[in-house]
């Protein structure tokens, strides 16, 4: 949009449009210098800190972010500037984003330690971070999980806008901030404004997204994730979630001679939603050819289809609460051998130990939650990354990623107990 000019006569005129380049100005030398002393131009809503600039304190990497911040959530921000078109900025400050997203605390103080420095402020780098995060004397500080992206250009291509704009959707936290020059009277003015999320829409946004999380989590909560161990006569499997120990009862019971139509008028609620079948011995592109079903929710891979009465079936992996009525049904159809069918974890109690002053504890959802003092430490994966490195535990899973934080906190509780054993 173009700037206009409004005379004492009420009267329009055009405010030209320049570009950095034309005014010799540079990201670097100008427009980071200036906007590190004016960082809440581009983060327009959001109380945010400066860390550090040009910061690349990793290994194997020689690029650089521009401004590393700290908003009040203690969220990192990568800002990425750029004098003129923006093209493919995004993709550079999602590495950066990732490479910093195992930062510390400790090393967000070195960092702005090094920062200060540089512009010659004798502040004392932790207590500035302390005081703008609100924390108290001794209160346990760690940054958040999350890291927050801004990118700040001239314009920005529809190729960056849209997949700024995915990223977000898919719960990133990416915005675009548009910074035009004008000349006016031999004076240069910037128009800032954020341009992705339109600052209208960005608490629609939020709320749509943390609407979304929620219900991840209820359907989350709602899974059984109770582990057993089920035994068959000689044969015995262990740490089966439930839909596995009834496909495996019901596998059984079909191989003893039981049918269809007795299992099925044994699951009571259930019935026929508890098999995907069809006549003839069919593989799973014909099984759900034949009956026009996309096979979710049923066990529908080959290796896992069973045979009986003529038809080829697919055993439901949905039972919600009736779960341990249905296997207690279908066991009292078979005449042997004998199956007996325990919980084997969780255990009914929480898993609970004490290192360095922090009490790290599992539940029997197998969640994580970390405490000192009394008081929950909250983000909880950055006390553990620090838990971790003291006991000499790796936090890198067998896929070469990061673990999550019940895998790094059962790892940490894990290595705990053998300490004291």
């Amino acid at each position: 949009m173009a700037l206009y000019e409004m005379s004492s006569e009420h009267t329009l005129s055009t405010v030209p449009l320049t570009s950095f380049a034309n005014m010799g100005l540079y990201e670097r030398t100008h427009l980071q210098k200036a906007l590190r002393g004016l960082i809440s131009a581009i983060t327009p809503g959001v109380e945010t800190m400066v860390l550090a600039e040009e910061f690349g304190d990793w290994v194997g990497a020689n690029r650089r972010i521009d401004l590393l911040c700290l908003d009040k959530d203690g969220k990192l921000v990568v800002v990425e500037l750029k004098r003129e078109d923006g093209a493919s900025m995004e993709l550079q400050a999602i590495r950066y984003a990732a490479m910093i997203s195992a930062m510390r605390f400790e090393q967000a103080v070195e960092a702005h330690r090094r920062y200060l420095s540089s512009i010659g402020s004798t502040e004392d780098p932790e207590q500035a971070i302390r005081d703008f995060l609100e924390l108290d004397d001794g209160e346990p500080a760690a940054l958040d999980d999350e890291v927050r992206i801004v990118l700040a250009a001239a314009s920005f291509g529809t190729e960056l806008s849209t997949t700024v704009l995915w990223l977000n959707k898919q719960g990133l936290d990416l915005r675009c901030v548009q910074m035009r020059p004008h000349l006016l009277d031999g004076r240069l003015l910037l128009d800032v404004q954020q341009v992705i999320p339109l600052p209208e829409a960005a608490q629609y946004q939020v709320a749509i997204r943390e609407k979304e999380a929620q219900q991840a989590v209820v359907r989350s909560s709602e899974r059984n994730m109770t582990k057993y161990h089920l035994t068959i006569g000689d044969r015995s499997y262990s740490n089966l979630a439930g839909r596995r120990v009834i496909y495996e009862v019901i596998a059984e019971a079909l191989s003893q001679g039981v049918t269809m139509a007795a299992i099925s008028g044994a699951l009571a609620g259930k019935g026929d939603s508890a098999f995907l079948s069809a006549e003839g011995r069919l593989n799973e592109e014909q099984l759900l050819e034949r009956t026009g079903n996309t096979g979710s929710g049923y066990f529908s891979q080959d290796s896992m289809l069973l045979h009986a009465d003529g038809r080829t079936l697919a055993v439901s992996k949905r039972w919600g609460d009736q779960l341990m009525d249905s296997i207690s049904s279908v066991v009292d159809l078979i005449p042997s051998p004998a199956i007996s069918i325990e919980v084997s974890s969780p255990t009914g109690e929480p898993e609970v130990v004490n290192f360095e002053g922090y009490e790290i504890k599992q539940d029997q959802s197998t969640t994580i939650t970390v405490s000192k003092d009394g008081i929950t430490c909250s983000p909880t994966k950055p006390v553990l990354r620090s838990l971790a490195a003291k006991l000499g535990v790796g936090i890198v899973n067998g896929a070469g990623k990061e673990m999550n934080t019940r895998q790094l906190g059962a790892r940490v509780i894990e290595s705990v107990k053998a300490r004291v054993e």
